[in-house]
């Protein structure tokens, strides 16, 4: 510090800028950031980059857009001067991607700057000079109709700065991000791309937004894309979302943008990650190119100099929007339930023989088909002993379908995790008590529904046996099916605690103590109203220790310690449960309360139904399997648990030839 006292005094203009730099220009492609917006505000309808040495060397953008006047192009890289607001009011309803009148004196303050231009209606062009923020020449130029500027050597003033950059590949790769970014917003620019001299990107205008990405992401990314587009109340969310198998473990391809700006909004990628929410892993991200059309007057893009910040003026509505946007868009694509029937009780006589003896007892051959193939749905008639389950209480009313071919047609095999019927028995009561409790349908308005109406084809399911005591493995048309046990009961039991009533608590006869230190104390006192409303019913006699009196009855009591333990030890924000008044709501305004509450609770759910279910390594019989299986298949979202992890895991012909080495 020093010792004197220092007088006040105005910077010179040339600091002023450099430090206007720091918040714009953070690297080579903030620099192109911010020359790309200006091009597509000058209404460009080409677009083309060169790029060199990651952008530290070369950054030059060419469009065919309105131009600059003569006599203008020293005010463009004059700070705080600009085209696009004349008023206050014109800062609350902005239509143009740059505003502030900064960009172009900010990246001009740090490198050689070169500034281009023929207006149109012109008759020559002409171009100013700028080396790290002084004029130092202009004069006529050779350019067609539009603007072109030569950023070169960015930070030579400043080489404290290069100390920050990545290395040339990695700043080279930010900048296709963010041109890539740009041109997914803009389906009607055609957007060329050049680094050191080789053309890396050619994208020629185009309707699609599929298109596009299919020019930038991989195949196998854009084929399982689903389409999102809801309107609600004026406000529009469109674009395309991944199909959660093709999750990756970064969020680089989670693109938001609001009126075509890309953001970084953490209340919109909230709201995209809990349409996910029991489809992906903690650490997976899908991949979305999301497109958030609002009034200008309804957000505020002042936040930040970079203008990748914004704030909403009804969070909650936003909130609302994208989250059932890509919600529905998740659920259309999943596969829906259907009744899944008895294997015949009597199969044909000309199937019987000494050397193929028939199970009379469970309706099979050994093999694990039905004896009559035509059985594995209902004929029209009444079905025999076994009770067919359905979850879902809308089932009665959905069409049937006449064969298994129709139902594939119209629920393609990509989308399901299993691609026919597996044909079911009743389990012996003696050799599935285990799973039967928590397989069986909810008391709480499902009841029973009816089967098919006609057996299936020669694309049948036919279950094979249990691996490692832990998968399930089942033969189709298409390979190999292996099912996870312990998922896939997860599964049954999210759902059944999801949709059921308010539980009531099973008392019990000798109370379970629990010590709590200090942490899980207050966590608990957070849970204090929540765990009543899930089946609890808890003492509380002095800190530190937790009297549990009664249990949700899906919980059995060994597992009910490690349960309660697990999730005071869980952050209750983490949890979401939606006490925070100032944490954006996660019901839809259209959702009736029970269905807002089910929601909140599905942390627990989920953590109740992993407590509860069978575990890997425990042995089932071939009733216990199949029963299993044939709950499962009634089930909403059947492919993953409700944590994320996938319940299957599928070995196509193509990969068992390959294994085998009968293809290439």
């Amino acid at each position: 510090m020093p010792d004197h006292n220092p007088s006040i005094r105005i910077l010179p203009p040339e600091l002023q800028n450099q430090i206007a730099a720091g918040e714009v220009v953070e690297r080579p492609a903030s620099v192109l950031k911010e020359l790309l917006e200006n091009s597509l505000d000058a209404g460009a309808t080409r677009i083309q980059v060169m790029v060199d040495r990651g952008g530290q060397g070369l950054i030059q953008v060419q469009d065919d857009g309105f131009g600059i006047a003569p006599d203008q192009l020293e005010l463009a890289v004059t700070r705080h001067a600009t085209s696009k607001i004349l008023s206050s009011e014109d800062l609350f309803s902005l239509n143009s991607f740059g505003f502030r009148g900064e960009a172009l004196p900010s990246i001009a303050s740090v490198s050689r700057l070169r500034l281009a231009s023929l207006a149109r209606g012109a008759e020559t062009a002409t171009f100013i000079d700028v080396d790290a923020g002084r004029v130092v020449g202009n004069g006529p130029a050779a350019l067609p109709a539009g603007t072109r500027v030569e950023v070169r050597d960015l930070f030579v003033n400043v080489p404290a700065r290069l100390k920050f950059l990545k290395t040339t590949t990695t700043e080279g790769k930010r900048c296709q991000d963010v041109f890539c970014r740009l041109a997914l917003a803009h389906l009607g620019v055609h957007f060329e791309y050049t680094v050191g001299g080789r053309t890396a990107l050619n994208l020629p205008p185009t309707g699609d937004l599929r298109r596009r990405l299919a020019a930038i992401w991989p195949p196998a990314v854009t084929d399982a894309l689903l389409e999102v587009d809801l309107v609600r109340d004026g406000q529009r969310l469109r674009g395309m979302v991944g199909s959660p198998g093709t999750a990756q473990g970064q969020a680089d391809r989670m693109l938001l943008y609001v009126n075509l700006r890309p953001v970084q909004d953490k209340l919109l990628l909230r709201a995209v990650r809990d349409a996910y929410q029991g489809r992906l892993l903690s650490r997976e991200y899908p991949q979305t190119a999301l497109f958030l059309e609002i009034p200008p007057e309804e957000v505020d893009v002042n936040v930040h100099p970079a203008k990748s910040e914004v704030r909403f003026r009804d969070q909650k509505a936003i909130f609302s929007l994208v989250r059932a946007a890509v919600a529905q868009a998740l659920e259309r694509a999943e596969p829906k339930t259907f009744s899944v029937a008895p294997a015949a009780t009597e199969p044909p006589e000309d199937e019987v023989s000494a050397d193929r003896p028939v199970d009379r007892a469970f309706g099979q051959s050994p093999n694990g088909l039905p004896s009559n193939p035509g059985a594995a749905f209902s004929s029209g008639g009444s079905p025999t002993s076994n009770v067919v389950y359905s979850e879902d209480p809308s089932a009665q009313s959905r069409p049937k379908f006449s064969t298994l071919r129709e139902y594939q047609r119209l629920f393609p095999t990509d989308s399901l995790p299993l691609s026919g019927p597996v044909g079911t028995v009743e389990a012996p009561r003696d050799r599935a008590e285990a799973i039967e409790p928590m397989i069986r349908p909810s008391s709480v308005g499902h009841s029973p529904q009816p089967l098919g109406p006609s057996g299936p084809d020669s694309a049948g399911v036919q279950y094979l046996g249990q691996v490692l005591n832990t998968y399930l493995v089942l033969a189709t048309a298409e390979g190999l099916l292996l099912v996870d046990q312990h998922a896939a009961h997860e599964r049954i039991l999210f759902q059944r605690l999801r949709h059921s009533a308010r539980p009531l608590p099973r008392d019990l006869l000798i109370p379970l103590e629990l010590s709590l230190h200090p942490a899980q104390q207050e966590a608990l006192e957070q849970l204090w109203t929540t765990l009543p409303e899930i089946g609890f019913r808890l003492e509380n006699p002095r800190p530190g220790l937790l009297l549990v009196r009664g249990l949700p009855e899906h919980l059995a009591t060994g597992a009910a310690k490690e349960f309660l333990l697990d999730l005071l030890n869980e952050q209750p924000a983490d949890l979401d449960l939606g006490h925070d008044p100032d944490q954006a709501q996660k019901s839809d305004p259209e959702t009736d309360p029970a269905r807002s509450l089910s929601r909140k609770l599905d942390p627990i759910w989920s953590l109740m139904a992993c407590k509860s279910a069978i575990t890997a390594g425990q042995e089932l019989d071939r009733s216990e399997a199949l029963h299993l299986l044939d709950a499962w298949l009634n089930c909403m979202d059947r492919a993953f648990c409700p944590h994320g992890r996938p319940i299957t895991v599928r070995l196509g012909v193509n990969e068992l030839e390959k294994l085998f080495k009968r293809k290439g």
